[in-house]
């Protein structure tokens, strides 16, 4: 008989499902394809089929399990609450354990993303053919037409320091005084590589308020694109080794500029645990774990009055899109509006369906591209009916995907991180 280990371990998630379909009316996915496959109902059927020994997985099968954006949309509205997330990523896993990865996500998940030293080498010598992509405007870039496969999307350019090579290993309080707390620094691989300013900010930020920060050198991507593409194998390796990197340094919390990374680093204990004794490690570590905008207001529990804005920022309308990793994966929805609020200088404006899913998904975007642009567009409407300047969120990958659809919408918004407006 076939080991069904993976699928085996979430059976109970599958059970729950009632068929009802309510889950169709909040799919980013199948709002647009409008199949039964794209929904979360249909795929649930699917892996059913599967533990009941009546269907294989199959090409077309591993096509209909990778086109979810995982925004948990459909179980934060499930009636039943049934975790169809944990249902997809099992089933994935399932698949790579059956079919393997595939050459590309093996050599990009195993060889580059999970090596440390690696993934900065390659880093930086696509940095040095940066020069080949247009420029779009500022620091955008888009891919060149020789490019086609993926799409002529707009993305920020690498940095030209890369955070790794700018930071301390210690930052004291800036007042002098004894800190408040101790603090580790989870950089995560966008902050470090694309938007190295929003680590130093965060980091001046904290020493501002009295917070110590420790960076630990060893410490590695938060495997958000990794585990949720199935390869639980390479995300229990780097949850280790993000555990021992953080292991010996007497933190009191551990904190990031990446809602992804503060989801998946929360998210360990729920996803990968293989034995008992990693599920106490891994929600042992989670207990640390705290988003910028969560640590800010609901541990430093600072006062509005200490929020000053940039001068650049003064009389700007700003709005707010939630990240899916923020809103529904840790239900961190008041802090960062309580910043913006906050804020003297700014009109604050709600956006419609802020925490609609903006298309991103990680490499959803690059198997589904045209896809993203149609779930992004929706998200566009938004921004739109706001009439705001900037567009604020805190997961640089959001910022990635917002970017490229604002510039392909030929749309005015700029599209920043919280800590760029907070002086």
């Amino acid at each position: 008989m076939k080991d069904l280990k993976e699928l085996k371990k979430i059976e109970q998630f599958s059970d729950q499902c009632m068929k009802c379909g309510f889950c169709s009316f909040f799919c980013p996915v199948y709002q647009e394809e409008k199949m039964e496959t794209s929904v979360a109902r249909g795929k649930n059927y699917l892996v059913k089929q599967i533990l009941a020994g009546k269907q294989e997985f199959t090409h077309e099968m591993a096509d209909i399990i990778g086109k979810c954006l995982l925004c948990k949309r459909c179980a934060a509205n499930c009636p039943a609450k049934t975790q169809i997330d944990r249902v997809v990523v099992a089933a994935r896993a399932q698949l790579v354990k059956e079919k393997g990865l595939g050459a590309i996500k093996e050599f990009a998940f195993r060889k580059v993303m999970a090596n440390r030293k690696a993934f900065g080498k390659y880093a930086r010598l696509m940095q040095k053919f940066q020069w080949m992509m247009p420029t779009t405007e500022g620091k955008i870039k888009h891919l060149p037409d020789f490019v086609k496969g993926l799409g002529k999307r707009n993305f920020p350019s690498l940095a030209k320091t890369f955070l790794r090579d700018q930071i301390k290993p210690v930052y004291k309080p800036q007042n002098g005084e004894k800190p408040k707390m101790r603090v580790g620094f989870f950089m995560g691989c966008a902050t470090d590589f694309v938007y190295p300013e929003l680590g130093l900010k965060l980091i001046d930020f904290l020493t501002r308020h009295g917070v110590e920060v420790v960076v630990p050198e060893d410490q590695n991507c938060c495997g958000a694109a990794i585990y949720f593409s199935g390869d639980l194998e390479t995300g229990r390796m780097l949850a280790d080794l993000n555990i021992k990197a953080f292991k010996d340094l007497n933190v009191d919390y551990i904190v990031t500029a990446c809602g992804t990374c503060s989801s998946t680093l929360k998210d360990y204990q729920k996803y990968l645990p293989d034995t008992e004794e990693q599920k106490e490690r891994y929600t042992e570590f989670e207990k640390k774990i705290k988003d910028s905008t969560e640590f800010v207001i609901d541990i430093l529990k600072i006062p509005p009055e200490d929020f000053k804005l940039r001068k650049e920022f003064e009389g700007k309308t700003v709005t707010w899109h939630d990240p899916c990793h923020l809103v529904r994966y840790q239900n961190i929805k008041d802090q960062p509006r309580a910043i913006l609020k906050a804020l003297k200088g700014i009109k604050y404006v709600e956006m419609p369906n802020a925490d609609m899913c903006c298309g991103m998904g990680g490499s959803f975007s690059v198997y589904h591209y045209d896809l993203t642009k149609k779930i992004a567009g929706k998200k566009m409407d938004g921004i739109k009916a706001t009439g705001a300047d900037i567009v604020v969120t805190a997961c640089p990958g959001c910022m990635i995907n917002l970017i490229d659809n604002v510039l392909l919408n030929k749309m005015p918004q700029k599209v920043h991180h919280f800590l760029e407006l907070v002086e």
